[in-house]
């Protein structure tokens, strides 16, 4: 070996070594200073609300201060894309929905590679959607919906809170399902597609069940059927939709938290687990519960598992219904 090799050898060995330790002592000493808490929207919808509602408890079990930083716009891309390329120290979570699996397939141009660039934490929660109908809208069950859907095709429409939305995608795996053509007419978000649907300006839409609820109870709007696997507690009398005409449907929206991929394995360990213990507080649960979100902890194994699946399952609608955001 030359004299050369044998002085680079000796330069790089200390220089490793560094590296090694503090790798190795990064989740013991972490965090050092706050981190924050991406949600790809703006403040007051769904991820919003999750993201605030575990930010304090998950804060005390990771033994840091956590903060949420809404970084909205095309569909949450910037937001996440934000997460995907910084640091991957910790320091910059992510908190996304099932519109992390859905956007790669409805954007011709994706701004990140979503299973390179990202890495998941774990599930958070899930959220059931509800089909409301204005009060003026003839039918009064999803099968009679159905029944005057398919003898008018096309006369019908829905609101949404704007094209790739949760909204959107739950009304036409529902199309899908059921066999029918209703227009699509797409807003600047869910609020106004909600008022819209009150006011009879749209016959129907699919919000998340948390922000229909107080005006479906006022009497403004009709649920028809909610969308998930099962009845919510918040409003058990309201039948699913697989149960009330629309026999397989199943859609629910999801919450993931990720970090930039190339974090420090024990790093997203430590927050996997402090996550997950944040998720069993019986306080925290019940509040969500309450507000129509169901706690679902996992590992971050299993939320890439879920991450993939779904990219490939919503692949395939967004292909057979020739749907874009764009």
């Amino acid at each position: 070996m030359n004299t050369r090799r044998k002085t680079l050898i000796a330069l790089a060995l200390p220089v490793m070594a560094m590296a090694t330790a503090t790798s190795s002592v990064h989740a013991d000493n972490y965090p050092t200073r706050p981190v924050r808490l991406v949600v790809p929207y703006a403040p007051g919808g769904s991820a919003d609300i999750v993201a605030r509602r575990i930010s304090e408890e998950w804060s005390k079990q990771l033994g840091g201060s956590i903060y949420v930083e809404n970084k909205a716009g095309a569909g949450g891309n910037i937001g996440v894309n934000d997460v995907a390329k910084s640091a991957p120290d910790g320091y910059s979570v992510g908190l996304q929905t099932v519109s992390l699996a859905i956007n790669p397939s409805i954007f011709r141009k994706m701004p990140y590679d979503t299973l390179k660039e990202i890495a998941p934490v774990g599930m958070v929660a899930t959220s059931q959607h509800v089909l409301i109908v204005n009060n003026g809208f003839p039918a009064k069950t999803t099968a009679e919906l159905v029944a005057a859907a398919k003898a008018a095709p096309g006369k019908f429409n829905y609101g949404s809170a704007g094209s790739g939305s949760t909204f959107h995608m739950s009304a036409e795996l529902f199309k899908t399902a059921a066999g029918v053509d209703i227009t699509h007419i797409p807003y600047k978000g869910g609020g106004p597609a909600l008022i819209d649907t009150i006011a009879g300006q749209v016959d129907m839409s699919f919000p998340v069940l948390s922000a229909a609820q107080p005006h479906i109870q006022a009497g403004k709007v009709r649920a028809l059927g909610v969308t998930g696997p099962k009845r919510s507690s918040l409003m058990p009398n309201v039948p699913t939709l697989a149960e009330s005409g629309v026999p397989g449907y199943h859609f629910e929206t999801w919450f993931i938290a990720f970090v930039p991929a190339g974090t420090p394995k024990d790093v997203v360990e430590k927050l996997n687990a402090t996550l997950n213990k944040t998720l069993a507080s019986p306080t925290l649960k019940e509040r969500m519960v309450k507000e129509g979100f169901d706690p679902t902890p996992s590992t971050p194994q299993q939320a890439q598992d879920k991450l993939k699946t779904e990219m490939d399952s919503w692949a395939k609608l967004v292909k057979a219904r020739g749907i874009t955001a764009e």
